[in-house]
């Protein structure tokens, strides 16, 4: 539907107003001629075969639909056969006039970098990436960060009370895709938060190296249970899926990532959520609203809503979920702060 701005609408009752008072017509139609502002274009560049991982990839996907939806911009979507394609595919719709760009991940910092630069005129907004460490630091890009950490707190913290419930030893596990900084925050946070919860808890973690073959993220997390882990958290995208399946196929506990993952079975303890849909759907609004602020970081953490917990298992005690609500206060108002965001660092 198209949508007249208030001052496009007021041009239209002048044009009204000027042809009921009978002006020169040439050509004797006395029509009316509106305009509206033009649509914005976004272009979204993700990895082939990411846009049904029931996460990250997904998640961007949505909130671009929810820009088309609510805010009448035009979205596009590129698919990415390998990292070998982002510069193309950036150059591509920077060429076509598209008023904002947005990469999906942090492999895609330096690819940005690269094409904003050559195109100043365009606008980029790049997920995972801090700003100030994109190559030449453009003043044409926008960094889209999380406070991966503070979510990974609260889901180590549930983790960790389910666990002292369990016989034997108090061990948990993740199970990352590449070792990247964002994934290491949700690592980091939630190894911070069992042992604040359980001091004497065992940590294990493993990388696939891999976003999507489900059957890595599953030896990886089958191992971990046999060495007593009794809750795996998944932070490696649709490999991931294989992490949670294991934990169900073993009666263990299951921690979903950047979206409610809840849906996957019973086994699922909860999922700490990363509002990757509303980061872009926000950036796209800021532009449009010309709030957009290129050359920073706009970063997302419990305080602002954009990390969370997903829905919680229905077995979990409710003095366990006031405990980890206490938690999520504690973070959000400041309180609770130095939480790590490297995994082995304290």
């Amino acid at each position: 539907m198209l949508r007249l701005t208030s001052q496009a609408l007021l041009l239209a009752l002048v044009a009204l107003a000027l042809a009921g008072c009978g002006g020169d017509d040439d050509d004797g139609g006395g029509a009316i001629e509106t305009t509206a502002e033009p649509s914005l274009k976004v272009g979204l560049i993700v990895d082939k075969g990411q846009l049904d991982d029931n996460g990250f990839n997904e998640l961007a996907f949505k909130g671009l639909q929810r820009a088309q939806a609510e805010l009448s911009v035009e979205g596009r979507v590129i698919e990415s056969a390998s990292a070998a394609d982002y510069i193309p595919n950036m150059t591509s719709l920077a060429r076509q006039d598209y008023d904002l760009v947005i990469g999906v991940g942090f492999a895609q910092g330096d690819a940005v970098g690269k094409v904003a630069q050559r195109f100043p005129e365009t606008k980029f907004a790049i997920i995972d990436v801090d700003q100030a460490f994109v190559p030449g630091k453009p003043a044409n890009v926008q960094g889209l960060l999380f406070r991966e950490e503070e979510v990974g707190y609260l889901v180590g913290y549930l983790a960790a009370l389910q666990e002292k419930r369990r016989d034997g030893a108090d061990i948990i596990s993740a199970v990352g895709g590449m070792k990247e900084p964002p994934v290491d925050r949700f690592i980091a946070g939630y190894f911070a938060g069992a042992k604040k919860a359980d001091p004497g808890i065992k940590t294990v973690v493993g990388y696939s190296q891999d976003w999507d073959d489900q059957a890595k993220c599953k030896e990886l997390a089958l191992n971990q249970i046999a060495a007593g882990s009794g809750v795996v958290f998944q932070v490696a995208g649709g490999c991931g899926l294989g992490a949670l399946n294991a934990a169900g196929e073993r009666e263990r506990w299951g921690i979903g990532v950047d979206a409610d993952q809840s849906s996957l079975g019973e086994h699922i303890l909860t999922s700490a959520k990363k509002g990757v849909d509303s980061a872009v759907f926000l950036t796209i609004q800021a532009i449009q609203e010309e709030r957009w602020q290129g050359g920073t970081n706009a970063t997302f953490g419990l305080k602002e809503n954009g990390v969370g917990l997903g829905k919680v298992s229905s077995e979990v005690p409710q003095t366990d979920l006031d405990a980890v609500e206490a938690i999520r206060q504690r973070i959000a108002s400041g309180e609770l702060t130095g939480i790590p965001t490297e995994v082995g660092k304290s």
